[in-house]
């Protein structure tokens, strides 16, 4: 099934939120907060809305549609960016995938009423479930009582959020929960701030301490084919590549301005520059690509196989990029008026969401290795080579 919408009022709304993002973002990135009003206009912009379906007052937006959406907003602030990201792939997910049928009308129904979402599945000693294992977060049952006892990292968003959806353990399945962020026994930590990255985006701890659980807060999965998240893999892909078109721009923005007294003219008029820019250019170019085609890829004919390598190039180029961008600048690219350390910065974190690039590059070249096998003993290759990998109907993935 394809579903789509115009770019066109995806885009606006996010250029506009980008802009109101944008003017406190610096600040946000040196005090380590994810300021209130950001998620104040995050809300009234409707950004939120744009993959429910249109009777759910969503405008029904496609994953194509919403990845460019996305790079628009993370250029005004990748980290506030990050966290409406959590959302938007829950609600894609949730609305693109079978697995989901009995629970996407209330997932669809806390974001419709104003939800800020997050599932949070990464812990101190898993790590990221992407690599396999079951989280030490568990479900402990007392005759007819739930309770949720456990330690999550990477809790993006924070307080900010309405509600989370938790891995957790059930005995030796693992399962999702979902939980009000400020019921009894949810407690944050303030764990972020002064990191490398994404400063601003109040990725804490969060600890749930015998946190009363009904069984209808235990979201169902029908059983079939497990389907990778691949609205997350894309829409983390680019949120980084938002960085990067925002660190070319106030390059330029600064290249066109600076007239060095010994040059008499701008920087920019420069063949060097130029070329180099060019260089950079080139690069964003291609990763944008191959992300708008991988999620046409999906919204057309849900293929996911493409996916993980958009957000390996899409990272890759983001990092590329923004380095670039501070050498071209040069000294002036150290404080903070241009932007550009925060942008740096910022796409590094890129290289820490799955898939890593080492596991992509694995399948990949297995991929290749089993396919060649296959052709040379005339048969059809096996359902999945090449693809993006069997990571489960798991919305976290």
């Amino acid at each position: 099934m394809t579903v789509s919408t115009p770019a066109g009022p995806a885009t606006t709304a996010a250029a506009a939120l980008a802009s109101r993002w944008a003017a406190r973002a610096d600040e946000a990135d040196r005090a380590g907060t994810l300021p209130a009003d950001d998620i104040v206009d995050l809300h009234a912009s409707g950004y939120l809305r744009l993959p429910l379906p249109v009777d759910r007052g969503g405008l029904g937006a496609g994953l194509e549609s919403v990845v460019q959406a996305q790079w628009n907003a993370a250029g005004g602030s990748a980290a506030s960016a990050l966290v409406a990201a959590m959302t938007l792939m829950l609600v894609g997910h949730a609305r693109d995938v079978d697995a989901w049928a009995d629970e996407r009308e209330r997932i669809f129904g806390l974001v419709e009423r104003g939800a800020l979402l997050n599932a949070v599945a990464s812990e101190p000693a898993l790590g990221s479930p992407s690599r396999g294992g079951l989280p030490a977060t568990e479900l402990r049952r007392d005759g007819g009582a739930l309770t949720l006892h456990g330690h999550k990292t990477w809790g993006t968003g924070g307080e900010h959020l309405t509600h989370v959806l938790v891995l957790a353990r059930d005995g030796e399945r693992a399962v999702q929960v979902l939980v009000p962020n400020h019921a009894a026994g949810v407690r944050w930590e303030r764990t972020w701030g002064d990191g490398l990255s994404l400063r601003a985006s109040e990725s804490h701890d969060v600890r749930f301490e015998g946190v009363a659980v009904a069984e209808r807060d235990l979201l169902r999965l029908r059983p079939g084919p497990k389907v990778r998240n691949v609205w997350f893999t894309l829409l983390v892909a680019a949120t980084y590549l938002g960085s990067a078109i925002a660190a070319r721009d106030a390059l330029v923005a600064y290249a066109r301005e600076r007239v060095p007294s010994a040059l008499g003219h701008p920087i920019a008029v420069l063949p060097g520059f130029r070329r180099d820019l060019g260089e950079l250019q080139v690069a964003l170019h291609a990763a944008r690509a191959t992300l708008l085609a991988a999620a046409r890829a999906w919204d057309e004919r849900r293929e996911e196989g493409d996916a993980e390598i958009a957000k390996l190039v899409c990272v890759d180029a983001a990092n590329r990029v923004t380095e670039g961008a501070l050498r071209l600048a040069g000294g002036a690219a150290l404080g903070s008026d241009l932007s550009l350390g925060r942008h740096f910065r910022d796409a590094r974190a890129g290289f820490g969401h799955p898939p890593s690039a080492d596991a992509v590059y694995q399948r990949q070249g297995g991929a290749l290795v089993e396919a060649a096998a296959v052709a040379q003993a005339g048969a059809a290759p096996a359902s999945g080579v090449g693809r993006g990998g069997d990571d489960g109907a798991d919305i976290t993935s």
